[in-house]
């Protein structure tokens, strides 16, 4: 979104002879041009430092200084990219990124938030030093306001544009991800294409994951619950059931002895009409 002017190529013996101590360059580059552009800025940050949150092998620049060159210092004619990635290097703070500090190192993955003032600049005198004295692999510009979006790899120092897939997002090797316009604004995606959350969106999904993890317990809970009053209910019947049948047997039995008491009677009446006693 910044100016870029002339460079001069120096030697590394030069660079190395002439350069400043790197904990003298702090960042100088100016506010963003808008709260889009500021937003889409700290998403593009949060979302990717979210997702790589166990590594420590990469740095980010956001809105920070790219330093490279003496007759850059001097004529202070190029500002830093809007996003930056630099991998295979300490995950640490810094104040502005150091090329000849860094052992020679710079971004592997560019991209700028285009804005009416800076246009032309991303797109083609940016997208030539990138490509030329950056040699960053991967070089991509959306705009905020526009929702334009290009996405380009490097080839013999050339850019060449990256093929959109079916959804119109393009694959970025250096992150192993996709980037590609969702609600109005540029996103990360999975191979498989699921969405890398911002982290107000991750906490959202840990919350609605707990409040499903309670909702399957109470679940869990009520189940057993049935099961044991199913149970309780099994054996109450159960023991209905055999009280009934207990019961049965009993006036059954009362119902024998009742019998075999009225057939003794009948005896005992025959025989003293036929004058026999029984003691």
């Amino acid at each position: 979104m910044k100016g870029l002017g002339t460079m001069t190529t120096i030697t590394a013996q030069e660079l190395e002879a002439q350069m400043p101590d790197a904990t003298q360059l702090l960042s100088d580059e100016p506010e963003m041009e808008s709260s889009l552009h500021y937003l889409q800025l700290m998403l593009l940050v949060s979302c990717l430092e979210l997702a790589w949150q166990d590594r420590r092998d990469f740095f980010i620049g956001a809105n920070l200084t790219v330093y490279f060159s003496r007759q850059q210092l001097k004529n202070r004619d190029f500002r830093g990219p809007d996003f930056f990635l630099v991998k295979h290097t300490e995950r640490k703070h810094r104040n502005s990124w150091v090329v000849w500090e860094e052992d020679g190192q710079y971004p592997d993955l560019i991209i700028e938030l285009l804005s009416n003032s800076t246009v032309n600049v991303d797109r083609h005198l940016k997208r030539k030093l990138y490509a030329e004295r950056f040699h960053t692999p991967e070089y991509f510009y959306f705009s905020p306001d526009t929702l334009e979006f290009a996405g380009f790899r490097l080839a013999l120092d050339q850019y060449q544009p990256i093929v959109a897939n079916d959804q119109g997002w393009l694959w970025s090797e250096v992150l192993g991800l996709f980037l590609g316009v969702f609600n109005q604004q540029l996103r990360y995606f999975t191979l498989a294409g699921a969405l890398l959350p911002t982290p107000a969106e991750a906490l959202q999904l840990e919350v609605e994951k707990g409040l499903l993890m309670v909702q399957q317990e109470q679940l869990r809970s009520q189940l057993a619950l049935e099961q044991v009053e199913g149970e309780r209910q099994k054996l109450q019947q159960q023991a209905e059931q055999d009280r009934l049948r207990l019961e049965q047997e009993a006036a059954a039995e009362r119902s024998k002895a009742q019998e075999a008491e009225a057939q003794l009677r009948q005896l005992r009446e025959k025989l003293q009409s036929m004058g026999i006693t029984l003691e």
